[in-house]
């Protein structure tokens, strides 16, 4: 029996603001930024590098529900003859208005920042050291969820900082596209060397069809926790670590642990069995 490969708590996370089932700050930020990348490729802006980075930040009313983007922060590695005000022009029409379109447009109270701190030349090792450990936030929810403080890059699957944060955000996201709440929190804790987690919650921050303790005891029925069973259920042997470099490791369609679609049934069931079990004992 495989233990775990390190001791700590882990924390997955979704919320139903987005089809992404991540928070919209995180979803324009990485939106932002995949349009920067596609526009040094095709050439739409000449002059950048692949370093860069962006951040947003979005005002949401007393419902919870997002009302504007009020700043967005972008930073673009360019060379050292690229005009700075055309290089802000083109980023702000061209990477930001559209990024955002779709979700919660920009208009003329939303601040917008194109390298506040001026040039931007040098980028990537040659500028920053110390690759090992940074994004923790960017790779999973941008600081808008809890996070066990485990980057993801340079661990192997038996370290469950990894694995089991893959499996914490599947269980999360299987709750809110169930519909069984809008916005999940799940904490998985283990002891190194032990396969059984030491603590597992579910939490609905208020939001759950169901009292958080019966989506936890059904959560634990359908869902394999154990770190040997995560890797294979999650097909961990057998990564796609490049593909996860940029864009963050939680809302794409390909992984697994964003294919909800393969427990939603289980899980309601055990969730009505549980819910069945807990008013006879009433």
């Amino acid at each position: 029996m495989q233990g775990a490969g390190d001791q700590g708590t882990v924390y997955g996370y979704a919320t139903a603001e987005t089809p992404e089932r991540l928070p919209l700050p995180l979803v324009l930020a990485h939106r932002i930024c995949g349009r920067l990348d596609t526009a040094r490729v095709e050439g739409t802006i000449t002059g950048i590098k692949p370093d860069g980075k962006a951040q947003v930040s979005v005002r949401y009313d007393d419902t919870g529900t997002p009302a504007a983007v009020e700043t967005v922060v972008v930073s673009v590695q360019h060379e050292a003859g690229k005009d700075l005000v055309v290089l802000e022009r083109e980023v702000r029409s061209l990477i930001v208005a559209p990024a955002c379109q779709t979700y919660l447009p920009t208009d003329e109270h939303t601040e917008i920042l194109v390298n506040p701190s001026g040039r931007f030349v040098e980028g990537g090792p040659r500028a920053d050291t110390g690759l090992t450990g940074r994004k923790l936030m960017v790779d999973t929810y941008g600081g808008l969820a809890p996070h066990g403080g485990g980057a993801f890059p340079g661990k192997d699957p038996s370290k469950v900082d990894r694995s089991a944060a893959y499996m914490a955000r599947l269980i999360a996201r299987t709750i809110v596209d169930a519909g069984l709440a809008a916005e999940c929190e799940v904490g998985i804790s283990y002891a190194i060397g032990k396969a059984d987690p030491v603590a597992f919650a579910v939490d609905t921050l208020g939001t759950g069809e169901y009292a958080d303790h019966i989506l936890t005891a059904a959560a634990r029925d359908v869902f394999v926790l154990r770190p040997a069973g995560v890797i294979d259920v999650l097909n961990l042997r057998t990564p796609r670590y490049r593909d996860l470099a940029v864009y963050g490791h939680m809302g794409r369609d390909w992984p697994l642990w964003e294919q909800t679609w393969r427990f939603e049934r289980d899980l309601r069931k055990a969730v009505e069995t549980h819910a069945h079990r807990a008013a006879i004992h009433r």
